[in-house]
């Protein structure tokens, strides 16, 4: 994992700074970056960042500090922002909770240093308390749209303005405190792509040391409670954030190469085809390389061998899912062959699929795949042909039809049998499910922008 905010060049750490750091690295924090929020906690964190290969620093004035912005400061920050460890401009922002700097000059040194953020070309690290409006007026004017609302505090609809501007939404310890109702219902709808994790530190430890002073390695009991809120488990999240963090800061390399098998949860996913034959209005192929923080774009499709040496062990996972960045079931004698081996081998298969697979292939499939299929599940998407085409756009004319007819005949080969459908604009959920009842087929309704 990253600790994308700490303040490790603070005080608080002078009598054990070096046991902090090797705990943190003995918990398994992957890189630190250390907050720049006045003119001594820069030059501190600035000679951290040399010293360590994993401590990265950022360089700005905190709102509680403005006041003491001058012209000579804002060349140093200038001049800091060019060294090689420098990944952000910040903590900068706007504080109206305790109003340490008049709120006309936070305002102004916010704008001056989100001004050096676009010189720079570097991300922006935002403290925002009890501003909201003035925040987002003052970045939208701005035009930067590369950067982080630190230690998010505010409610979904600034979380939702935020990252519709490009900006990431960072989450602290407060979390896992008891009485965190809100924050913990934002953590749950924020999009993977945009969530962030961080300490604070020394500030704001989480359960079960709150009130004490924080530390980076205590960064795992954030993410465990953040996991389970989204319903995944602490690997999946450690590699979504850390994905994002290594994006947005330009920090160390991140995966270049297609998967061809990815975890989540308990299950194994099979990525073996990025071609498809629906061009959906939804699809997250369209937006990112990554699910869960896997790289899913292929450079060519894998061969069944590679797929079994990939795999494993079947029988470690819950379910080995035919699911990748395309329509599995265009290549059926590859799914064929791999599932009767993953059968063999005690494991349970699952196919999520377009319903486009007798099209494809020009024949009845579903015959060839009883007995090696435990479930499927196939995408509905919508209530009716017209609105099929116009969110799908299925390259086969009367592709809506086949896909409830696909539906209707699966039941008699496979187990276990769903239909999903996306929560669109226009999409009728109640004329869906009165399809899928009529077919006998459980619905499953799917958010949009949540994959995974």
């Amino acid at each position: 994992m990253i600790d994308t905010h700490c303040h490790l060049e603070m005080d608080e750490f002078n009598q054990d700074r070096e046991e902090v750091i090797k705990r943190a690295k003995d918990a398994g924090i992957e890189a630190i970056i250390t907050i720049g929020s006045d003119l001594e906690s820069n030059i501190g964190g600035l000679e951290l960042s040399e010293r360590y290969d994993f401590i990265f620093a950022t360089v700005g004035i905190h709102p509680h500090d403005a006041k003491d912005f001058s012209e000579d400061i804002y060349r140093k920050l200038k001049e800091w922002a060019s060294k090689e460890k420098v990944v952000a401009i910040g903590e900068t922002g706007l504080d109206y909770h305790y109003e340490n700097s008049p709120r006309e000059i936070q305002r102004d040194v916010f704008k001056r240093q989100l001004t050096l953020a676009k010189e720079t070309g570097l991300p922006v690290v935002i403290h925002s308390r009890e501003a909201k409006k003035d925040t987002l007026d003052i970045i939208r004017e701005s035009g930067i749209n590369k950067g982080v609302l630190h230690c998010f505090s505010g409610d979904m609809d600034m979380a939702e303005k935020a990252m519709a501007m490009g900006f990431h939404i960072s989450i602290a310890g407060p979390v896992t405190f008891k009485n965190a109702r809100r924050p913990k219902e934002i953590v749950k709808t924020i999009p993977d792509d945009y969530l962030l994790i961080e300490t604070d530190a020394p500030y704001l430890a989480p359960e079960p040391f709150r009130g004490k002073r924080n530390e980076p390695s205590y960064l795992i009991y954030t993410a465990k409670i953040i996991a389970e809120l989204r319903g995944i488990n602490i690997e999946d999240l450690a590699r979504i954030t850390t994905l994002n963090a290594k994006r947005l800061f330009g920090i160390s390399k991140i995966p270049e190469v297609g998967e061809i098998t990815y975890k989540i949860r308990d299950n194994l996913y099979l990525n073996i085809t990025n071609r498809c034959t629906n061009s959906c209005s939804f699809c997250v192929r369209f937006i990112t390389d990554y699910v869960k923080g896997h790289n899913l774009r292929l450079s060519r499709e894998p061969a069944e061998e590679e797929l079994k040496i990939a795999i494993g062990d079947p029988s470690r996972y819950r379910e080995i899912v035919f699911c990748g960045y395309g329509e599995p079931l265009m290549r059926l004698d590859l799914v064929k062959g791999l599932a009767k081996w993953v059968k063999q081998s005690k494991g349970m298969v699952r196919i999520n699929t377009n319903g486009h697979g007798n099209l494809i292939n020009g024949r009845n499939i579903l015959p060839e795949l009883e007995g090696i299929v435990d479930s499927i599940s196939v995408s509905l998407d919508a209530h009716d042909e017209e609105t099929y085409n116009k969110i799908c756009k299925p390259v086969y004319r009367n592709a809506f039809r086949e896909v409830i007819e696909f539906i209707r005949e699966a039941k008699k080969y496979i187990p276990l049998v769903q239909a999903t459908v996306v929560e669109l604009e226009g999409v009728d959920i109640g004329k869906c499910r009165e399809i899928t009842d009529e077919l006998g087929v459980k619905l499953r309704i799917r958010k949009l922008h949540v994959t995974g």
